[in-house]
């Protein structure tokens, strides 16, 4: 089932969500993070020694619920993670700028940042939405 417009667009108009994992015991496992949204996917910047990042690699189905106020959005789909060092970097960069924030004009610096901090990018594909209003 494909996301429609107005599904998109919310998940463009918004950045911060909470993301569902499943932890290995099969109890769920929720973090709030910030998103950026590429019309088609949902990526977002976390430390591979996180368990959201071991849940997602273990078990790829995921939530990700869009709040704004009691409005929200529930997207269900699969997570994918991006380890190669110029995707992840790549993403990265695009991930600030869709914020706002600084990129370090040094790449060779900011890499090895990202590395020291063991980033890396975990990619969602909404394959189903549900919105209130």
């Amino acid at each position: 089932m494909a996301l429609t417009d107005d599904q998109k667009q919310w998940l463009a108009e918004h950045t911060l969500a909470v993301l569902a994992t499943g932890k290995r015991d099969g109890s769920p496992q929720v973090s709030t993070i910030y998103y950026g949204w590429d019309g088609t996917h949902a990526y977002i910047s976390v430390t591979s020694d996180r368990a959201k990042w071991k849940n997602a690699m273990r078990n790829p189905n995921v939530a990700l619920l869009v709040p704004d106020g009691r409005r929200q959005l529930i997207a269900y789909g699969t997570a994918e993670g991006i380890t190669d060092p110029d995707e992840r970097d790549r993403w990265s960069i695009w991930l600030r700028e869709q914020r706002g924030a600084e990129v370090p004009a040094d790449r060779a610096a900011f890499r090895a940042e990202l590395d020291a901090a063991n980033r890396v990018i975990l990619k969602i594909t909404p394959e189903r939405a549900f919105k209130n209003d």
